[in-house]
């Protein structure tokens, strides 16, 4: 099997390692990159001084995307900044690749309807990389939620607070594309794994309404916080969802709070675990995710994109959904330079 890799900064290289891993030799890898010489970064995101990474990944690199493309690769993975990802998925879409886009799918819906034919036409997996719809802690939420065990849902809170310039220690904050307008950075557009399982749990919210903005005196030109009150229906009822993003805390934060007339649940990334709170039997039950590895996560979706390619199970995160996600972080930034409640259509 050949595989391009779209960009091969620390999420392209992870993922890289995550193939050889699973795949091992059986995988020819190709990589395109407008850029060259950037560093190679261990498992525990370090760099490795003085190594390369044609020899250390066993790859060979093109300068050129449709050079690259001519190569025929079975998959692409689209591993770039978010401004790029539309423009190089329609040219992997048109030579036949099966896509794993690195969330958000885009930066904006342009090219989407195009994108949306090619894969139907030549019948091509699309999976948009959430991965926290793999975590043990989240999925326990999930279940809890299907089987009803919290009652009509009355409220959901969710939180991701992350100090930016802790991200990638080996390179300056102020350049990557988290941090610039014109790369697709921004809360909205980064930290969008909150809006991605806020609709796998709850469902599409009609309307919301942000603030926010760059609040802080980080050296950025995006949103660095802001605020979100997702109109969201549930069971044919009302759902207030909360969620806030921001590029600041330190330490990070992580949780998730889901309230309903039976009982109360909590996820909380950093303490590594999960509580569920029944109202009438007056009982707590903690699942402990201690032993869980942050990239177990990666693992599970690479091995579900590869088991998609291969006829065996369908995306946890298709087109659909990844366009679904992407609605949602646009009405939120219409919101936040309006002042008002923007529709999600």
């Amino acid at each position: 099997m050949k595989v391009l890799f779209c960009g091969l900064g620390s999420i392209g290289q992870r993922h890289l390692r995550n193939l050889r891993a699973v795949r091992g030799d059986q995988v020819e890898i190709l990589a395109w990159r407008r850029r060259g010489g950037g560093p190679v970064l261990n498992a525990d995101m370090t760099v490795r001084p003085g190594a390369d990474l044609e020899s250390t990944y066993g790859l060979r690199s093109f300068t050129d995307l449709e050079a690259a493309l001519a190569e025929k690769p079975a998959a692409a993975f689209i591993t770039n900044p978010n401004s790029l990802h539309m423009a190089t998925a329609l040219a992997a879409a048109r030579a036949g690749c099966h896509l794993f886009i690195e969330k958000p799918i885009a930066d904006s819906l342009d090219g989407m309807d195009e994108l949306a034919a090619l894969v139907e036409r030549q019948r091509l997996v699309v999976f948009v990389a959430y991965q926290f719809r793999f975590h043990p802690g989240l999925r326990w939420v999930k279940a809890l939620l299907d089987a009803g065990r919290l009652g009509r849902l009355v409220s959901a809170h969710i939180v991701n607070g992350e100090h930016l310039p802790d991200w990638h220690p080996w390179e300056d904050y102020r350049v990557t594309h988290p941090a610039r307008r014109e790369l697709g950075g921004g809360c909205l557009r980064i930290q969008t794994h909150e809006l991605d399982y806020a609709l796998w749990l709850f469902g599409l919210p009609r309307r919301v309404y942000a603030v926010g903005g760059q609040l802080s005196r980080l050296e950025v030109n995006v949103e660095d916080s802001v605020s979100l009150l997702l109109d969201g229906e549930h069971d044919g009822r009302p759902l207030p969802v909360h969620i806030h993003l921001d590029y600041l805390q330190r330490p990070p934060q992580r949780v998730c709070e889901i309230v309903g007339d039976a009982g109360k649940v909590r996820y909380d990334y950093y303490a590594q675990k999960a509580e569920f709170w029944d109202l009438a039997a007056r009982t707590r039950e903690v699942l402990h995710f201690d032993k869980f590895d942050r990239n177990d996560m990666f693992l599970a979706e690479l091995r579900h994109f590869l088991a998609c390619i291969e006829g065996r199970e369908q995306p946890l995160v298709d087109l659909a959904e990844g366009v679904r996600s992407l609605k949602i972080a646009l009405a939120a930034a219409a919101s936040l330079g309006s002042g008002r409640v923007e529709e999600i259509r």
